[in-house]
């Protein structure tokens, strides 16, 4: 993780990269109730903001918060800090002092965002001072009485049912192609289909991961090195057609220790090629839209909300909006 530097007067807003919708990096004031944590250095009313930031960044890494959440709350949290001056005390600060943020990044520093941003840089100011009274370290909070902005991002686009026979059976034309038979293609996108796992927990896979020692029944292992991520660490079973592809794809490829040898990007285009090719044209073949359709996909056909947020690898603060998404979705 790297901080971002506060930028110029008139220079464009630098924007933290995040994730999209079924990802677990955004923020949410929720992680303000939490038990209070011990504090190190111990903090007061009358402590230094740069203080209090300092040991909200602690307090984050410590709670698992995810990259990019810490990436924006930082970011957010060193535009206040200049606003308001890092030595000053946290007893002296304001609602309205709070309310003026907006506007003096707006005016002052003559930045532009969308709603969305805003929404982001009001429930940073919340989580904040909501932990610190929370802890017991101010007597009020005084970002409490904010109004929040509500910004939604639109729904994605799915996959139709249709469709994924369709790109299933244009990958498996190509694993048995006569001629120059590539079985990359019908491997990761059966994976992806029946997994619903990120760009990123696919890049990583190594061919242990996939577990076929029981072939009616093949398991597929999602592992997280660092603590922070453990609730993401699951087992996802698979249905056993998986079996002779990945069989097919060890005896072509011949990856040594990861499964798919090269960068996510060509995962990409493979992905984007295979939807050209099976003539998908309202909606750009990824691993969003096949994220998006598989979580869909569970839910119609009963799969506990639970159980579907723990096979996605989600929190329980990141579950919320995902789950009214996959609702409206379902529902179309």
């Amino acid at each position: 993780m790297s901080d971002f530097s506060a930028p110029s007067s008139k220079q464009p807003e630098i924007e933290p990269t995040s994730a999209p919708a079924l990802s677990d990096a955004r923020p949410d004031d929720a992680a303000a109730t939490e038990a209070p944590p011990e504090l190190s250095p111990p903090l007061r009313a009358h402590s230094e903001l740069s203080a209090a930031v300092a040991a909200f960044d602690e307090y984050m890494v410590r709670k698992g918060f995810s990259e990019n959440t810490i990436k924006a709350f930082q970011n957010d949290l060193k535009f206040l800090s200049d606003y308001l001056g890092r030595d000053t005390r946290l007893y002296h600060i304001t609602t309205q002092m709070l309310d003026e943020f907006l506007p003096w990044l707006a005016e002052n520093r003559g930045m532009d965002f969308s709603a969305k941003t805003q929404a982001r840089r009001i429930t940073t100011m919340k989580v904040f001072f909501g932990w610190l009274h929370g802890v017991g370290v101010i007597a009020t909070d005084p970002a409490e009485p904010i109004v929040q902005i509500q910004a939604r991002t639109p729904l994605p686009t799915i996959l139709r049912d249709s469709d994924v026979r369709t790109l299933l059976l244009k990958a498996q034309d190509i694993s048995r192609d006569w001629q120059k038979p590539d079985a990359r293609p019908y491997l990761l996108v059966s994976l992806l289909v029946q997994t619903g796992i990120k760009k990123a927990e696919c890049a990583r896979l190594l061919i242990d991961d996939i577990d076929i020692a029981q072939p009616q029944s093949p398991v597929l292992t999602v592992r997280y090195r660092e603590e922070r991520y453990r609730h993401k660490n699951r087992s996802l079973g698979l249905t056993p057609t998986i079996v002779p592809a990945l069989q097919q794809y060890l005896a072509q490829y011949k990856p040594k220790d990861i499964l798919f040898d090269c960068t996510p990007r060509n995962l990409e285009y493979v992905l984007e090629e295979l939807g050209e090719l099976a003539g998908i044209r309202y909606v750009q073949v990824g691993f969003e839209t096949l994220r998006w359709t598989c979580a869909v996909r569970d839910f119609r056909n009963g799969m506990p909300e639970e159980q579907l947020r723990q096979k996605m690898g989600l929190s329980k603060i990141s579950w919320r909006e995902t789950s009214e998404k996959i609702h409206l979705l379902a529902g179309r």
